[in-house]
């Protein structure tokens, strides 16, 4: 290893340990899990990506209901490629398949630590990449942690894990523009791109849109001939083209993975006060809807002495300078908003590319230490500077009582270290022990602060604990897949259960929560969160017997949420018969779906089985009507908020509905008394909004005779794949198959070994029709996730043109070296006379 390369890892090193080290303290301060009794598990880290991260556990391991194709725990079947190229596709998400199943929370937490100390040390290498830097390498390393522990990082990624790939994914893609400039590296290049691509496309799309800005401005500052410039540009062009490409099979379906979604929210974009910005660049501050700039005092104030420090470029001065102000100023500016968001304003945090200006901060600080350390003139200036921006700050409702002191300290360690380090080697151990503690306590102090205003402002969720222990066990006791389903629990803990304690639910989150899925379970009286991208599942024997749920757990509400009332109800499973995954209906014209869920039901049943009474609403919140007696009661109440109970029996049960944010499943509520009078008594929000058919009463006799005779009719064997369903029906069925899962894009059916086409669709689910000819039919539906094909054609070619650019020199290496040899071997022989 030479000199250099010793120095760089000792850099990247020490700064991948200054960044692990100040986030750990961070969160022990703040008491948060694993140092501490708070979760961590806020929002969408709780809801969506830890449960993701044990789905991959269970794959990893061989325990999952599905494979890289097919998740057949959630949504009663759905596609999961999309979601590992959303959520998992990160290679530092492999890690979570050391740690034991129950310690999933911590294997996250741990892969996130790992991400950012991974992202400084990337940031590191760029830096001395950049500029050597000569003996200042630990600086090098100072700053690239700042970079990693950055208040976007800190504040917004840490709690979605996938984004902190970006944030290793920027200096790594600037890596790549340098060697685009040089003409080195051309298969490591593309190889790069094709993994930061890979692991988190979103971020990895607004790191390559930063790291091009970088590179435009190294070419117009290093380089003065413009026909090199544009010899570099297309380099880097064709750099970056090849490396999407390789990563098209991955990027090709999770982007019609997002075609094929719920629509989710929509929001207009409106740009932060400009005292917010400056307040989210200094330290122990907190907002979601403002951008997090800091980057630690001392960065910061660095990287404002560049302007003034006159041992650098003139050019190199101006040139960065300018590209800090123009980036912050295209964050607050709609048109480039949307450029910056692949052209869609998110629908949390709208500052998402905050970590690009970071760490074009950071390289700007970098690249003034780099030349020396400034002197009396830059500091000053630098200083004045930063003052300003924290005066700017000053009713910003943002600042805290830390912020400040926090400020003036990093001001004042700042300043000194530049001047400890300036008076030679032996104070420049001072000057590292003195800027590094500064960074840690700034960023340690940041990061305690935002982990207890998420817990204050977000939805939060508790680590696995005993209450996950008791599902897993009912669920994993009572599992009979694929003979029948077992939901998990209409009590959720996150909104993706299934994929946490396992079972075959209806519960599914994601940003890929298909349409058709959607619409067919809300049609059917299931419940949603997040606007309809977080589908629910109904307590109801009708769907149950729809989609072959045999067993189902019930939960006691989660003591963890602070709006649960308290439960002291047991972990209980109901079992029932059901049929099997695929049934037939009888020849017909296929009904459609209307406005009652109770009617759909039946639909979709083939069988007449509730009654739906008028109803009256009597002052004060009492809904009144007649069943038969003996029936089961059933509330529909999709925009009601609060509580429901049948008088005279039953229990009190929780309606959170509200549209279009929330929508309420259909509820049971008990048994109808002998006299017929249904009286529910209703506590809450107002009430006037209940649908006109809001009760039904189900008669279980009836549903009992609907289930015998599809059980009757279905298929006489089902074999489940990881990609795949393989049915036989019986001799002369004719009519319609229909399999109990949704029929999302992707499915494909064959019979008898004919020619696969798309799949039928018989209201929302897969469907093949039978012709009955006397014999037994083998029905075969296979899934394949659009855009696999062309995503695989597109790699593949994209791998091609890379083992192409890697023969073409070796090809010309031999090339010279037989041209070179050649005449020696040709000169003619000298015979003896």
């Amino acid at each position: 290893m030479s000199t250099t390369d010793s120095v760089r890892g000792r850099a990247m090193a020490l700064s991948a340990l200054i960044t692990a080290v100040a986030v750990c303290a961070g969160d022990a301060l703040a008491r948060s899990h694993p140092f501490g009794p708070r979760t961590r598990s806020v929002n969408d880290l709780g809801n969506q990506f830890v449960p993701y991260h044990a789905r991959l556990w269970d794959l990893l391991h061989g325990r999952a209901d599905g494979g890289v194709l097919v998740n057949w725990q959630s949504g009663y079947g759905t596609s999961f490629l999309p979601d590992i190229g959303t959520y998992v596709s990160s290679p530092f998400a492999l890690l979570v398949g050391l740690f034991p199943r129950d310690e999933i929370d911590l294997a996250v937490y741990v892969v996130t630590v790992l991400k950012m100390a991974a992202a400084a040390a990337a940031m590191t290498l760029l830096l001395l990449a950049l500029r050597e830097g000569g003996s200042r390498w630990w600086a090098a390393a100072v700053l690239g942690s700042s970079y990693a522990l950055c208040g976007w990082a800190v504040t917004e990624a840490v709690y979605n894990p996938m984004w902190m790939d970006g944030l290793i994914a920027f200096p790594l893609l600037c890596l790549v523009g340098e060697w685009a400039r040089t003409g080195s590296h051309r298969v490591l290049g593309p190889v790069v791109v094709a993994v930061a691509w890979t692991a988190n496309f979103y971020t990895a799309y607004m790191a390559t849109l930063g790291a091009g800005l970088v590179l435009l401005l190294r070419l117009l500052t290093e380089e003065p001939v413009v026909r090199a410039r544009v010899r570099a540009l297309l380099r880097a062009a064709l750099t970056t083209l090849l490396g999407i490409g390789l990563a098209a099979p991955v990027l090709a379906v999770v982007f019609l993975g997002a075609k094929h979604a719920y629509p989710g929210w929509t929001k207009d974009f409106a740009p932060a006060g400009w005292g917010d910005v400056f307040a989210r660049a200094l330290p122990a501050t907190y907002s979601f809807f403002t951008p997090a700039v800091f980057v630690g005092t001392g960065a910061l104030l660095l990287a404002c002495t560049l302007l003034f420090n006159r041992a650098a470029r003139r050019r190199e001065r101006v040139g960065w300078t300018l590209l800090a102000v123009a980036v912050a100023l295209s964050m607050q500016w709609g048109p480039t908003h949307l450029v910056w968001h692949v052209f869609a304003t998110p629908n949390g945090s709208p500052y998402r590319q905050t970590f690009v200006l970071s760490g074009i901060l950071v390289i700007a600080a970098w690249l003034s230490v780099s030349y020396g350390w400034p002197g009396r003139r830059a500091l000053l200036g630098g200083t004045a500077v930063v003052v300003l921006m924290a005066l700017g700050a000053v009713t910003s409702p943002r600042i805290t009582a830390w912020t400040y002191p926090l400020f003036a300290a990093g001001v004042a360690a700042a300043v000194g270290g530049v001047v400890l380090a300036r008076r030679g080697r032996v104070l420049g151990v001072a000057a590292a022990l003195l800027l590094i503690c500064a960074q840690v306590g700034q960023a340690a102090v940041t990061t305690a602060h935002a982990d207890r205003q998420r817990l204050n402002r977000l939805d939060d969720y508790a680590p696995w604990g005993a209450r996950q222990e008791a599902q897993a066990d009912a669920v994993a006791e009572a599992d009979g897949w694929p003979a029948f389903r077992t939901e998990p629990g209409r009590e959720q803990t996150t909104a993706n259960d299934p994929l946490t304690v396992g079972g075959q639910g209806a519960s599914y989150y994601s940003s890929h929560t298909p349409d058709v899925l959607t619409r067919t379970l809300a049609a059917l009286g299931t419940g949603w969160t997040s606007n309809g991208r977080s589908v629910q599942g109904v307590d109801s024997p009708v769907t149950d017997a729809l989609f072959s749920v045999g067993a189902r757990v019930h939960m006691p509400r989660d003591q963890h949420q602070r709006w649960a009332r308290p439960d002291d109800r047991k972990v209980t499973v109901t079992r029932a018969a059901v049929p099997q995954l695929v049934t037939v209906r009888p020849p017909a014209t296929e009904p459609r779906f209307g406005v009652s869920p109770f009617r759909n039901q039946e639909k979709l049943l083939g069988a007449s089985v509730y009654t739906l009474p008028a109803t009256a609403l009597r002052s004060p919140g009492t809904l009144t009507a007649t069943c038969p007696a003996g029936s089961e009661v059933f509330l529909w109440a999709p925009d009601f908020f609060g509580t429901a109970r049948l008088q005279g029996g039953g229990t009190e049960a929780d309606i959170r509905g509200g549209l279009p944010a929330r929508r309420a499943a259909v509820q049971p509520l008990g048994t109808v008394p002998a006299d017929g009078r249904v009286s529910i008594a209703l506590k809450g929000g107002p009430t006037t909004g209940l649908p006109r058919l809001s009760v039904g009463c189900l008669d279980r006799d009836r549903l009992a005779d609907a289930v015998d005779g599809l059980r009757a009719g279905g298929a006489t064997a089902v074999h489940v794949t990881d990609s795949g369903v393989r049915a036989v029906v019986p001799p002369g069925t004719r009519g319609t198959a229909v399999f109990a899962m949704p029929r999302i894009a992707g499915w494909s059916c064959a019979t008898d070994g004919g020619k696969a086409r798309p799949a039928g669709s018989y209201l929302g689910l897969v469907a093949v029709p039978l012709e009955g000819d006397g014999r037994a039919v083998t029905l075969v539906c296979e899934f394949s996730p659009p855009g696999l094909r062309i995503g695989v054609l597109v790699g593949g070619l994209s791998l091609l043109l890379l083992l192409m650019v890697a023969a073409v020199p070796r090809f010309q290496d031999r090339r010279r070296s037989a041209m070179k040899t050649s005449p020696q071997d040709h000169r003619p022989v000298a015979h003896a006379a």
